[in-house]
């Protein structure tokens, strides 16, 4: 039978925390860790309502900062102060960095391979996370200095980690952080002596701090202390396509009923092309549904249409599909989608790099003639069998300039049959100007709306 210990340390359950809550009882520390992001946060939320009923309260008596901001003498200095007003004081901490080492690093990768694409701002900071833990200097990395960590070193490095796939995405990672302007990780003191001991009694007495973390190394002595002391509950992502939606199901059943709403067959169906069945982007959809409907009970799929439109993959693609395709209305267009959706224009740009790096890439491999038949109009079945085994073998061979080899056979089949509408002189000229637009973006106060489609309309405006 596990001891009382051990079921700590395995966590406890959200309901049976706000059941304590409602009961009057509290603890010093909740731990909420995990890689289910949208219940982590909802945990969150009801956590901190339970702790500070009032929203009034809340504006005065609940601080909320980052991980990357988190300073521990400044939280401890914190959690020893007393609340301003009547009350509990309730301290946060997003994303805290305290348990982090080289035991949580594959699910780190994990995520950044995910992120790369989907989400790249998400992949740069989880990359610069990467970079704290493992001692590593972007600036060291960049312009293929990753290509100088041989496997034995990486091996030493990143433990479990053969290094085998790591050309398929560090290169965009580093590339990523390097967009955000970021060039130096400053080391994190792994002391948190004075942390537990306040946790563990030094604290005012209605004080209470909440951390949240994806990746926990359950090693750390903070951890142990937490698990002693505190709660810890974990939210870890339903695995499998139809537990997902069984699990979104189940969510959006109560959220629907509560609102007396339904959705029909057609309208889930929507939604599902639209998030993907995601838990996070699928609940906040629903709850955009439930507004809209308004006095309607059964939500419909023209409905999901008129709210969700089109996801910011679908828009990221469209913007790389308009700059390789000339177009400019759509180009222009999906733009502006994208920074109304909240897109940091920094992101974008390194999207519109990337494609013209990947279309000069294209247009060299073809002038070289290693790709030995290939056409523009064969299409994409043929280009895997004849052509694609010839790319491939270029993303191992050490040389510089041929990322494009090593991206997905699609990714390599678009730019080489969009290779052919820019000349290299064309190419050669767009590169110069994304790198002065670059240094205005990071280095001047221009408008970056501007600065972005001066680029889209010098390449699809001819």
């Amino acid at each position: 039978m596990a001891s009382q210990d051990d079921n700590k340390e395995r966590g406890a359950s959200l309901d049976a925390v706000l059941a304590e809550l409602k009961r009057g009882k509290s603890v010093p520390c909740y731990l909420l860790c995990g890689d289910d992001e949208f219940s982590l946060n909802d945990a969150l939320e009801k956590l901190a309502q339970a702790l500070i009923p009032e929203a009034q309260d809340r504006e005065f008596n609940l601080f909320v900062t980052d991980g990357e901001q988190e300073d521990v003498d400044r939280l401890c200095e914190s959690l020893i102060t007393p609340p301003l007003l009547a009350g509990r004081k309730v301290v946060v901490v997003r994303n805290t960095r305290l348990f982090q080492s080289k035991n949580v690093l594959m699910p780190l990768i994990r995520r950044i391979r995910e992120r790369l694409e989907a989400d790249p701002a998400r992949a740069a900071t989880d990359f610069l996370h990467f970079l704290q833990i493992t001692g590593l200097q972007l600036n060291d990395l960049r312009e293929g200095g990753w290509r100088k960590i041989d496997d034995e070193t990486w091996r030493r490095i990143v433990p479990d980690d053969g290094g085998e796939a790591r050309e398929s995405w560090l290169p965009r990672a580093i590339e990523l952080a390097a967009s955000l302007g970021s060039v130096a990780v400053k080391e994190r003191p792994e002391e948190t002596d004075h942390l537990e001991s306040i946790l563990a009694g030094g604290m005012a007495e209605e004080n209470c701090l909440i951390l949240t973390a994806e990746a926990v190394d359950r090693r750390k002595k903070l951890f142990k202390t937490i698990s002693s002391v505190g709660r810890i509950l974990s939210f870890t992502k339903v695995k499998g396509e139809a537990r997902q939606q069984q699990a979104l199901q189940e969510m959006a059943d109560e959220m629907l009923k509560r609102a007396g709403k339904r959705l029909s067959p057609g309208a889930w169906s929507a939604l599902g092309q639209k998030t993907g069945f995601d838990l996070r982007e699928s609940i906040g959809a629903i709850g955009k549904l439930i507004t809209y409907a308004g006095e309607k009970t059964q939500i419909e799929a023209e409905d999901v249409e008129a709210v969700v439109g089109r996801t910011k993959e679908d828009t990221v693609f469209g913007l790389t599909g308009a700059l390789s395709g000339r177009n400019l209305v759509l180009a222009l267009n999906t733009l502006h989608e994208l920074l109304d959706q909240g897109l940091h224009p920094q992101m974008i740009m390194t999207m519109i790099v990337r494609e013209i790096r990947f279309l000069f890439q294209a247009k060299l491999l073809i002038a070289s003639g290693r790709l030995g038949a290939f056409q523009p109009n064969m299409d994409y079945g043929r280009f895997q069998k004849a052509i694609h085994p010839a790319v491939k073998q270029l993303s191992g061979d050490g040389k510089e300039g041929i990322a494009i080899a090593s991206q997905h056979p699609f990714v390599v089949y678009q730019a080489l049959k969009n290779a052919g509408r820019f000349t290299r002189a064309e190419l050669t000229g767009y590169l110069d100007l994304l790198v002065r637009t670059d240094l205005a973006l990071k280095s001047t106060g221009q408008d970056p709306r501007l600065l972005l489609e001066r680029i889209l309309i010098a390449v699809c405006g001819y």
